[in-house]
């Protein structure tokens, strides 16, 4: 960082204070331009107070400060987090070349915990990292690997003085329940639950990198676009919820049971059924794909019943039930399309082969066991040949 521009966050709690102090007595080795940004939400009526004290602070250090004034607005995701929010937008206004802060190993560990309570993906999992970026800002935490008590000893060595927040109390904001109430119990019994938790958090990281080069390798591998960084971060954030749509370069990306699928992002064709009068191959261009039947012997359907009766292509319209295992009953297609894993955006638009009235086959599922043809009797095997599905 020599020679870069770093300012520190400060709050004016203990925690941002340590950190500034402690910068402060390391610039002149390390050769870094320190400043400090202040960042006043005015959600507070000592907000104005707050202010005061970092300035004064910062005056008895000698390192330049500056406070920013914002306007937070509450949205959907609560008050903490629209305060969060206009933090960031603060800093990354800043003219400066990094931003430190001061997280330490217990936030790190609250991060974590409340990230997995609320069913986070990998990068929840993940909780923060040492060193990111905030736009083309460095994005910095040294004490990330710290633990809190370390820093307030460190407070009552210098005489630091510091202000606290009476927000921190408020138990209704879940970090607060957890660091009161939740860690002092998770201590009784684990001790170095903060230490396990950052531990995990590494590990989790690690994932997620790997996980980012797959995505890379993936795309890459079948002729996309490779997105930026900051981009694909946002894919695998959104792929980890389970239910993501993601526009990209001309595709859908979805998820469905660990795998990644690409789709077609445009609205379906209508389809009307086709009859099927024992060709070898029928187009199914509005299905985005072709049914192929393959002569055998002793599986698939009966082709006796080929001249018994009409055979029809139809779509899945609900309530269709089929039986292809003898040994067990007759169940709907939702359930089976469950159990054979058959992505929900799929069954809607797979091509079913009725006998009239009577569901005879299903891609993915096979023959209803009461038009199956029997040991060494000719029979038929359909398969369906989709042109877009892709997974991984």
């Amino acid at each position: 960082m020599r020679g870069k521009r770093v300012a520190v966050g400060l709050s004016g709690g203990m925690d941002s204070v340590v950190l500034l102090h402690l910068m402060r007595r390391l610039a002149p080795r390390l050769g870094y331009k320190l400043s400090a940004i202040h960042v006043n939400h005015g959600l507070s009526p000592n907000a104005r107070d707050w202010q005061k004290f970092c300035s004064r602070f910062c005056l008895d250090l000698g390192v330049p400060f500056k406070a920013t004034k914002v306007k937070v607005v509450k949205r959907s995701h609560g008050l903490e987090a629209a305060a969060r929010e206009a933090r960031r937008a603060a800093f990354a206004k800043a003219s400066v070349d990094a931003i430190a802060l001061a997280h330490h190993l217990d936030d790190q560990a609250e991060t974590v915990l409340f990230n997995l309570l609320r069913g986070a993906g990998l990068a929840g999992a993940s909780g923060m990292p040492a060193a990111g970026k905030l736009g083309r800002k460095q994005l910095l935490r040294p004490l990330l690997g710290v633990p809190r008590a370390a820093m307030r000893e460190y407070a009552l060595t210098h005489r630091l003085a510091w202000i606290e927040d009476e927000s921190n109390r408020d138990e209704t904001l879940t970090r607060n329940f957890i660091r009161r109430r939740v860690g002092p119990l998770l201590e009784q019994k684990f001790p170095r639950w903060r230490e396990s938790l950052a531990r995990a958090a590494r590990h989790f990281s690690s994932l997620e990198l790997d996980s980012q080069k797959l995505l890379r390798s993936y795309l890459k591998g079948r002729g996309l676009r490779v997105p930026s960084e900051a981009k694909l971060l946002e894919m695998l954030k959104q792929l980890g919820s389970g239910s993501a749509q993601i526009a990209h370069d001309g595709i859908v990306l979805r998820r469905y049971r660990e795998k990644v699928f690409l789709t077609n992002p445009k609205t379906p064709q209508a389809f009307k059924p086709q009859t099927w009068k024992g060709e070898a191959d029928l187009e199914l261009p509005e299905l985005g794909g072709s049914l192929h039947f393959r002569k055998v012997r002793g599986q698939g359907i009966d082709r006796s019943l080929l001249k018994a009766g009409k055979f029809q292509v139809r779509l899945r319209s609900g309530g269709e039930r089929l039986q292809p295992d003898a040994r067990r009953p007759r169940r709907t297609l939702k359930n089976l399309f469950q159990e054979a894993g058959v992505p929900p955006w799929e069954r809607e638009r797979l091509p079913l082969l009725y006998r009239g009235g009577e569901l005879v086959w299903v891609p993915g599922l096979g023959v209803d066991v009461t038009c199956r043809a029997g040991v060494g009797v000719s029979g038929i095997v359909p398969e369906w040949r989709p042109l877009a599905r892709q997974g991984a």
